[in-house]
């Protein structure tokens, strides 16, 4: 609903989706949902926007604490565009987590040298009970998605 009324106002916005199977009256069907629930990505200048929403009481931003105020959370375009390029590739194997369900601080910051995943940065952990390294692509505290690395030789820590 939020992404068809912000459309129809003319502005750019990302929905992550995925595929997921439900039973609908009794038959299992894959249907496309939100990959993160509530959670709409929106390009606009901030005039524009705050237009749009007026009126509008499902449309909120997600702000964050600075110097005492709670200020809207501004994605880099370069880290948004990395994050729109995993999500889209349907060939990854991917997994949506909230930041609060992983801690994003512990492991090594790495950049991917090659392969599907060339330029992304992210946070390489291992989870246990998993034997390959995973992957973690975080969006400046807003989601993280979750994948595997195959060949960790792609890898180059980033201070």
């Amino acid at each position: 609903m939020a992404q068809e009324y912000l459309q129809g106002k003319g502005i750019e916005v990302f929905l992550p989706l995925k595929k997921e199977v439900k039973v609908i009256r009794g038959i299992k069907r894959k249907v496309t949902v939100p990959a993160i629930n509530s959670l709409i990505f929106v390009k606009a200048h901030k005039e524009v926007l705050q237009q749009a929403k007026m009126g509008v009481e499902y449309l909120q931003y997600l702000t964050r604490k600075k110097e005492g105020r709670n200020v809207p959370i501004v994605v880099p375009e370069r880290q948004m565009e990395r994050f729109i390029q995993v999500v889209m590739d349907d060939t990854i194997d991917k997994t949506y987590f909230s930041p609060d369900e992983v801690n994003l601080s512990v492991g090594t910051r790495v950049k991917v040298h090659g392969g599907a995943f060339d330029g992304l940065e992210g946070v390489l952990v291992k989870i246990k009970g998993k034997r390959k390294k995973q992957f973690f692509i975080n969006v400046d505290g807003i989601v993280a998605v979750n994948t595997i690395i195959e060949n960790v030789e792609l890898l180059e820590v980033v201070d």
